[in-house]
C-alpha cells in the first residue's frame, strides 16, 4: 500500500473537484490513453498495473495519474479499481491552480514521483 504523503490530498477531494464512483474491477484508465487528469482516492483502493504486474496500490488520500498530466505523455500504466471506490478527478487547469496556490502541494507531488522512481530503480 502506498504511504500517505505529508500533504492531505483528501482536502482537495472535498472542494469543487468532480468525483466519480467505480465498482471493483472497473478500469479508470488504460496504459497509452490521454493523460489530462490526475486522481485522488477518496475511498476504496486502486491498483496501478503494467506488464501484468501490480506496481502500486493507492488508498484513501493517495493520488495517481499525475505523471501523464505533468508531462503530457500517454499513460504509462493501467489503473483499475481494486475494490469499490470514489475518486476525485483533477483536471489540468485545477492542477495548475493548485500548484500556483500551494508550493507544499507541488513539492509533495514531486516527492511522490521521486519515491516511485526510486522504488522502480531498486526493483531492477
Amino acid at each position: 500500500m502506498t504511504e500517505n504523503p505529508a500533504f492531505d490530498f483528501s482536502l482537495l477531494a472535498q472542494g469543487d473537484i468532480p468525483h466519480k464512483k467505480y465498482a471493483e474491477g472497473d478500469k479508470i484508465f488504460l496504459a497509452g490513453a490521454d493523460g489530462s487528469q490526475m486522481f485522488i482516492v477518496c475511498s476504496g483502493r486502486v491498483s496501478i498495473k503494467a506488464a501484468g504486474m501490480v506496481l502500486e496500490n493507492v488508498g484513501p488520500g493517495g493520488l495517481f495519474g499525475e505523471m501523464a498530466l505533468i508531462d503530457g505523455s500517454p499513460r504509462s500504466a493501467t489503473a483499475i479499481a481494486a475494490e469499490p471506490c470514489e475518486i476525485a478527478v483533477v483536471g489540468q487547469q485545477d492542477f495548475l491552480n493548485l500548484v500556483g496556490r500551494s508550493p507544499e502541494f507541488a513539492l509533495t507531488v514531486m516527492q511522490l514521483m521521486a519515491k516511485r522512481i526510486r522504488r522502480t530503480n531498486e526493483s531492477l
